[in-house]
């Protein structure tokens, strides 16, 4: 198949495309510079263009019949205004974008879209349980992850199947959520986020690219599908996790209220979290290699 693939220069994307080219795909990955495509994968053709704006590369995405969309700014950082701004524009704009080179295709053949979403479309539900039936939240990233799904879900016009792949907390080596606790937890200083009793959906960033290609393969995926892993943890349970593979202490609990002076409403997200289970992956046949974090932690970091 020839997909083209957005963000495809990323923490995910990069995996994807090694994977998706030794599966034997033809991949083009959009890239915003010939300095960022360098670091593809032998095989990965690129096309430069920016996401967020209309350009030629719509024409050269328009060639393809599968479609990735990963593009989007890090979640990982302060939320003052201008970055929430850039946290929407990166994602709703280039999203349309995209969508918009699918209406354009000629093929006859039919076209599908996995995009990237996040479990934050579910909001803070505290121990409550949740699948792809439950409601969105109403909080900030639960509004950008509905609007960022409704601009994929208009794919559906164009006759694509579409597939809004919501991310947990993606585990791996380079960057991530381990990319910024790991420097904490290696001097001993980590620990806990507030009361450690909030809930971490997870999954490792290989069982997540097999995620992403069985959902590109399927057909009778459609819609949300939850990409977690199936036994989501405490905040609690992932620092001692996280302490015993390195061999590092873990008594230092953040207090809640630095949490949110340090990184302002995305604190709160760090904070509270959801409880979610990968309900569509598990009835259509996916098998996870890390159900367990401990495995998962013990394979990135042994």
């Amino acid at each position: 198949m020839e997909i083209f693939v957005t963000g495809g220069t990323g923490f995910v994307g990069g995996a994807l495309c090694r994977v998706l080219i030794k599966a034997g795909h033809q991949v083009t990955v959009l890239s915003r510079s010939k300095r960022s495509a360098e670091s593809l994968a032998q095989g990965v053709n690129h096309t430069i263009g920016d996401p967020s704006q209309p350009g030629a590369w719509q024409e050269d995405a328009a060639q393809c019949q599968g479609f990735i969309n990963l593009a989007g700014a890090s979640i990982f950082g302060r939320w003052d205004d201008k970055y929430k701004k850039l946290l929407r524009s990166s994602r709703i704009h280039t999203t349309r974008h995209l969508v918009e080179a699918i209406a354009s295709r000629q093929a006859r053949t039919p076209a599908v879209l996995v995009s990237a979403s996040a479990v934050g479309y579910y909001g803070f539900c505290g121990d409550e349980t949740l699948d792809e039936s439950s409601p969105p939240g109403d909080d900030f990233l639960a509004q950008l992850c509905l609007d960022w799904e409704a601009e994929a879900l208009r794919a559906q016009d164009a006759g694509a199947r579409t597939v809004l792949a919501r991310f947990g907390i993606v585990l791996g080596q380079g960057g991530g959520a381990l990319g910024q606790m790991l420097p904490i937890f290696k001097m001993g200083l980590g620990g806990r986020l507030g009361s450690g009793r909030q809930w971490f959906s997870w999954i490792h960033q290989a069982d997540l690219v097999r995620a992403l290609l069985h959902c590109l393969d399927n057909p009778d995926l459609n819609g949300p599908v939850n990409c977690t892993a199936p036994k989501p943890v405490t905040n609690l349970e992932l620092t001692k996790n996280l302490g015993k593979v390195l061999g590092r202490p873990a008594f230092f609990p953040a207090p809640g209220f630095a949490v949110k002076l340090m990184l302002g409403e995305f604190g709160s997200v760090l904070l509270e979290g959801q409880r979610v289970l990968p309900s569509k992956l598990a009835n259509s046949g996916f098998t996870f290699l890390y159900a367990e974090l401990g495995d998962a932690l013990e394979d990135l970091l042994a």
